[in-house]
């Protein structure tokens, strides 16, 4: 693991600087190194799925401190305002990859579960790439927020339906599981923050170390717990961060974690390079890089007529649009689950695993050249 993270964070060091240099995402230079080091590139880091699973803390931090920006009351109007939209373009988005997965001559289950996976957009891009300006002060940043976590809830509950399928669970038992178990894990963790929470903080809330250990464990506690009644840990990361948004210590604790998120989801980037197995491209390669390049293109269109349509601004509309317009996590998720659940084949998981690849890259290079990031090769367009 040592020597891992040796060859990780120097080559992302190196990359990072030539990725800057061609004025390119830094995003784009941890993908490489990851398709460069991994064990379909130069073999010398072989245990993706161990840095894959550490990587995925990264996500359970980001959810986490996208939770500490958001009072839940204004997540109630926020996420029904886009609900028209949400269902909308996740419609929109499902026929388009079910066609192209026809075309590239999928049959009917695969290219049913490729449309599945093309309806949803990627939180780590959507957000790494949003300056801290537009995500807590702005309505842009409101809009974004309400619409991935929308698009996060669909995912949850075709993963559920997945995972039944594949057992002699049955989906709709599974489903009433979710109404139930989930306000009762949103209660238990309000009334833990309010009795001893919030109490540990308000005594001892000068002594930033114990400010910051207390976060996360309050973070990884109520994730961990998420997972072990059904859900993921990032959706319990999110109830822990919105439960505690309120809290006069909620911005101390997000300043503080962001170090720690950025270390994590720069493995999250290098492990999804890694996994790409290009010797398994051979047949699918262009129809997945025309459908990458197609949602590029569709993506941004279909939010920008859909935001419209609900009175947002055109000019908010193609801004929602270029910074929702790749696949998925979650689209990656989702075609693994079916995998393991003998619902479709390992060639369709290549399909959507080199398209998700195509939009991350093409999505991040789009977003740093034309918005304000953090990471913009432009000064006049950085923002943090």
């Amino acid at each position: 693991m040592i020597h891992s993270l040796f060859l990780i964070f120097v080559g992302a060091a190196v990359f990072g600087t030539l990725a800057l240099v061609a004025r390119q995402s830094l995003i784009i230079g941890y993908i490489v190194l990851g398709m460069v080091l991994g064990p379909w590139g130069l073999k010398w880091v072989t245990d993706t799925d161990l840095i894959q699973d550490i990587s995925n803390i990264g996500i359970i931090f980001l959810l986490f401190l996208l939770g500490l920006n958001l009072s839940p009351r204004k997540l109630l109007v926020l996420l029904r305002q886009t609900m028209i939209v949400t269902l909308l373009t996740s419609a929109v988005f499902a026929s388009v990859g079910w066609a192209f997965a026809t075309l590239a001559g999928f049959n009917t289950v695969n290219a049913i579960i490729i449309g599945v996976a093309c309806m949803f957009s990627s939180t780590i891009i959507g957000l790494k790439l949003l300056p801290t300006t537009v995500l807590h002060h702005r309505h842009t940043g409101e809009v974004i927020i309400s619409v991935l976590l929308l698009q996060d809830i669909i995912a949850i509950v075709v993963l559920i339906a997945f995972q039944a399928a594949s057992s002699e669970l049955n989906t709709m038992v599974e489903l009433a599981k979710l109404v139930v178990m989930l306000p009762l894990l949103l209660l238990f963790a309000w009334a833990l923050k309010r009795w001893v929470l919030l109490k540990l903080l308000s005594k001892y809330d000068r002594i930033q170390e114990y400010v910051f250990l207390l976060a996360l464990a309050w973070c990884l506690g109520i994730a961990h717990l998420a997972h072990a009644i059904g859900f993921s840990h990032e959706t319990g990361a999110f109830i822990a961060g919105i439960t505690v948004a309120t809290s006069p210590i909620a911005l101390f604790i997000a300043e503080s974690l962001k170090p720690l998120r950025d270390f994590f989801l720069v493995m999250f980037f290098f492990a999804l390079g890694a996994g790409l197995n290009l010797s398994a491209l051979d047949q699918i390669w262009l129809p997945a890089i025309l459908l990458g390049g197609a949602m590029l293109v569709i993506k941004p269109i279909i939010f920008r007529f859909a935001l419209h349509r609900v009175s947002e601004t055109s000019k908010l509309g193609w801004e929602t649009g270029f910074r929702l317009g790749q696949m998925s996590e979650f689209s990656l998720l989702i075609v693994f689950v079916a995998l393991q659940s003998a619902l479709i084949e390992p060639a369709a998981v290549y399909f959507v695993q080199l398209a998700t690849l195509v939009t991350f890259i093409g999505s991040s290079y789009s977003i740093v050249l034309r918005y304000p990031t953090p990471v913009a090769v432009s000064e006049k367009l950085r923002r943090d």
